[in-house]
């Protein structure tokens, strides 16, 4: 792999061509990103482009956090330098191979843990109070016939949080204000940290009344959250999911909530969306959202922004703003 590590310098060579730089976009993203990158770069749509020369030209990727970028996408992409993800998350690139070939991969971390950490104790808060049903029972007129039912109180709860890195670290301080007791498990402890630590999701679970996934998604997560945590967490807890629907065995968690084995959940992503199970959609225990933790006009801006800052700093030879962990270890060679 040695010969490949020059790629990870901390300046690369600068792009000196006269002729446009190609790009690749392989999946939907907002208008005024694809607005700011055809301003800079020429941009050819995954969807369209069949030019097996344009391929050999094409010399960045760009898309998604889930957008399959896989080794055979990157066999017809032999001269692809960087690819640039719109997320914090990088799921669907095989980081792998980019890496066997000298490919760097950034991603845009930093930017979305307020709106992710906010839109997580909207879930707690949704699923505790009901917010969502008590929304409709005004509206249908439901209140003349009698009081709403009562809810569970969220301040002074236990709150384990699975996954405690940047954006988990941002919803623990929010908890705090509500007095929650907090505790985690992750890949290992964090000395730093003041909160009692759990060597695993199914022992974590057993000790708290709403159990909160933010760990990031992919192989090794994969599955992490099944009946057997859901059985631990049980009756009359609550789980909450904003980081990945691949961290969950969703078979299990329909089944948990259609038993009662959990009292309910807040979802805002599922294993294959956005084409959400309809028995996930007809559970009354649920509150569901369109994968919108992030999707703030502002944080979507600074995302963009970062995607292009990414791009231009590799172009131009600077540092990389930031790459994704495994390429920065090699950077720090």
């Amino acid at each position: 792999m040695q010969e490949n590590t020059d790629m990870y310098q901390e300046k690369p060579e600068r792009f000196t061509q006269m002729e446009p730089i190609e790009i690749l976009r392989v999946s939907n993203l907002h208008t005024f990103l694809i607005d700011d990158l055809n301003k800079a770069y020429m941009m050819h749509d995954h969807n369209h482009i069949n030019d097996p020369e344009a391929l050999k030209r094409v010399v960045a990727v760009v898309g998604g956090g889930e957008t399959k970028v896989d080794r055979k996408l990157l066999s017809i992409l032999p001269n692809v330098k960087i690819i640039s993800v719109f997320g914090v998350g990088y799921d669907g690139v095989d980081v792998q191979a980019a890496i066997e070939r000298g490919i760097v991969v950034t991603h845009t971390p930093g930017v979305l843990n307020d709106d992710v950490a906010d839109l997580a104790m909207g879930l707690l808060l949704s699923v505790s109070r009901q917010i969502p049903k008590a929304d409709q029972f005004v509206k249908a007129g439901d209140w003349v016939d009698g009081p709403f039912n009562l809810t569970k109180k969220l301040t002074g709860a236990k709150l384990g949080i699975v996954g405690l890195g940047r954006i988990g670290q941002a919803i623990a301080k929010r908890a705090s204000a509500f007095d929650m007791k907090i505790s985690y498990t992750a890949r290992t402890p964090k000395a730093d940290l003041p909160y009692p630590y759990f060597p695993s999701a199914k022992a974590l679970a057993a000790e708290v009344d709403f159990l909160l996934a933010i760990t990031p998604g992919g192989a090794s997560t994969k599955g992490m959250i099944n009946m057997e945590v859901f059985e631990a967490l049980g009756p009359n807890g609550y789980f909450i999911n904003v980081a990945r629907g691949s961290v969950v065995e969703q078979p299990d968690l329909i089944k948990a909530l259609q038993d009662k084995v959990i009292a309910g959940a807040g979802l805002d992503v599922y294993y294959d969306e956005p084409r959400i199970s309809p028995e996930i959609r007809h559970l009354p225990n649920v509150v569901l959202t369109p994968h919108m933790a992030s999707g703030t006009f502002e944080t979507r801006r600074a995302m963009a922004d970062l995607v292009l800052a990414n791009l231009a700093a590799y172009f131009a030879g600077n540092k990389l703003p930031a790459p994704v962990p495994e390429c920065q270890a090699l950077l720090e060679e």
